[in-house]
């Protein structure tokens, strides 16, 4: 196949729909990922918090994520740790740390132009990890979720006495 074939073939409308389709089911992901970030932030006190829960839609910026990827799994970490220091709670030693490096790395390497064998199992990597990522974070959100019910009740508890 010639360059100019190549060309028209990729040109089809609906070649280039469904790569529009595929772009935006991608942002979407990325920004419910950054919700989910934002959320778990929102329940970590100010003073634990090393990053602002705003700053987690920069995850879903093309390009700026590669960077900030890294920076989330390691803000977010430390802020949990904090938190969960605070709240005296015992949890694992590096809360969502491993996974968003790994998640972290494995995205990047998403973005290395390599042979399309090697890019497809990156890719589908990227989204397992992604997955096991997300889940890691809303895991411990739920635990700082049930934590600030179990404090509301307490204090109900100990106003009514």
């Amino acid at each position: 196949m010639t360059q100019e074939e190549l060309v028209k073939e990729l040109s089809k409308p609906e070649v280039l729909y469904t790569a529009l389709g595929l772009i935006l089911i991608r942002i979407i992901i990325w920004l419910l990922f950054a919700n989910t970030i934002r959320r778990t932030l929102s329940l970590i006190a100010v003073e634990n918090r090393l990053m602002t829960p705003n700053q987690s839609w920069l995850v879903a910026i093309p390009l700026v994520n590669i960077y900030w990827n890294f920076q989330v799994a390691s803000r977010l970490r430390d802020s949990l740790i904090n938190e969960f220091y605070d709240r005296k709670i015992a949890v694992e030693e590096n809360p969502t740390f491993r996974k968003g490096s790994l998640y972290s790395w494995i995205y990047l390497a998403t973005n290395i132009p390599l042979p399309i064998s090697i890019s497809g199992v990156l890719v589908i990597m990227h989204f397992v990890t992604l997955a096991n990522y997300w889940f890691n974070i809303n895991a411990n959100r739920r635990i700082l979720e049930e934590h600030d019910k179990f404090r509301e009740k307490e204090v109900i508890i100990n106003d009514e006495n």
